[in-house]
């Protein structure tokens, strides 16, 4: 059943009827969902589409997952970026393709391509912030014909009658984010998620979660930014109710919102003192007029939830020691330390009073034997 829907989806494509080829490739994909192929052209007929962040991007990488040898994956990967402006991200990906299959004149123009755009980036970079406001982005750059991949000529069959279904976007879990001036703390509120079951990614613009725990539907969340952000400097922290994930900004400007559209372009710097006054730090966006959301309650209440945080068996004992010696004075962390010491951890006290003159005897629980080994 899936190699007849591929074929109808080809045809579709032939006939540029872009939107029926995603609903079969989409149909395709339910009943074969390791073949690479089906991403990989699913990508192209979503390129079509302008659908370039969470769908063209997404079914690229998912390709090139099943398949790391397939070259068109990287191409279609670095066609839909170069629309983004992901320039880097563009270029890396066309270079890997190209590796693949040497001598092909689509790669290399679109790394030149590629190159021309980190050129012109690199070369405003310094007037990009000279008013408080950036300039209208320009529009998408239009790649040229010769990025095109000519879908694969099939022999002349009736389409499929079945009806086209098209996918469910409600989101899973929840999400929140606040800022600092250099970096964007994105917090996604899913709970007991294995860290084997998540993958996060990212790039020069765009970050990429996926959340697949067995027998459940997969999470998927891929937004392209508001502004651009240092990879290699991005990490993420999985908890026990929640996944933490902290964006490098590559610039210290304001973001309006988490993601980029057409209608928030507007960026304003940050004025980072040099110099941090004592007291509470406030954060430039906490009493923002364009999105008055107050920051530093967010970061509170997020700290409160992790205080909160419910621990069981030795890790929340553990934790209520810890709380209680942090907030000690000096003689009853003496205590505790004296204490756990010479009884060979069976005995913590907090009275110095008691334990300081004299040493504390073991006190084994009830039914065990304390022993003193001999080295």
């Amino acid at each position: 059943m899936a190699p007849d829907l591929e074929k109808s989806a080809k045809e579709a494509f032939v006939d540029d009827n872009f939107e029926l080829a995603v609903d079969l490739y989409t149909q395709a994909i339910s009943m074969d969902p390791k073949n690479a192929d089906l991403f990989a052209d699913r990508a192209q007929a979503n390129i079509k589409l302008k659908n370039y962040t969470a769908e063209a991007v997404a079914d690229s990488n998912r390709a090139i997952e099943l398949d790391p040898s397939m070259a068109k994956a990287y191409l279609r990967k670095g066609t839909a970026c170069i629309n983004l402006e992901e320039y880097q991200t563009a270029k890396a990906a066309l270079e890997a393709g190209a590796s693949l299959s040497p001598g092909d004149s689509r790669f290399t123009n679109l790394i030149k391509e590629c190159d021309e755009g980190i050129a012109e980036e690199t070369g405003h970079l310094s007037q990009q912030f000279t008013h408080n406001a950036a300039p209208a982005a320009v529009s998408a750059p239009v790649v040229s014909s010769s990025s095109e991949v000519a879908p694969v000529t099939v022999k002349d069959s009736e389409l499929s009658t079945e009806p086209a279904v098209a996918p469910s976007a409600k989101p899973k879990y929840r999400h929140e984010y606040y800022q600092k001036p250099e970096e964007v703390v994105l917090t996604i509120f899913a709970k007991g998620i294995p860290a084997e079951s998540l993958d996060v990614d990212f790039g020069e613009q765009i970050l990429s979660v996926t959340i697949n725990v067995p027998g459940q539907d997969a999470y998927h969340f891929q937004p392209r930014l508001f502004g651009k952000i240092k990879p290699e400097n991005c990490r993420y922290e999985v908890m026990k109710t929640k996944i933490e994930i902290r964006l490098a900004k590559a610039e210290a400007i304001n973001w309006t919102s988490l993601e980029f559209t057409r209608e928030n372009t507007v960026q304003q710097k940050l004025n980072v003192p040099s110099v941090v006054e004592s007291g509470k730090p406030a954060y430039p966006s906490s009493k923002s007029k364009l999105r008055p959301v107050d920051w530093d309650k967010l970061e509170a209440q997020v700290k409160k939830e992790e205080k909160e945080e419910k621990l069981e068996g030795d890790a929340a004992l553990n934790k209520l020691f810890s709380d209680i010696y942090r907030d000690a004075d000096d003689d009853t962390r003496r205590a505790m330390r004296k204490s756990f010491v010479e009884s060979n951890g069976t005995v913590l006290s907090t009275n110095w009073k008691e334990v300081g003159s004299k040493k504390v005897e073991g006190s084994p629980p009830t039914g065990m034997e304390l022993k003193k080994w001999e080295i």
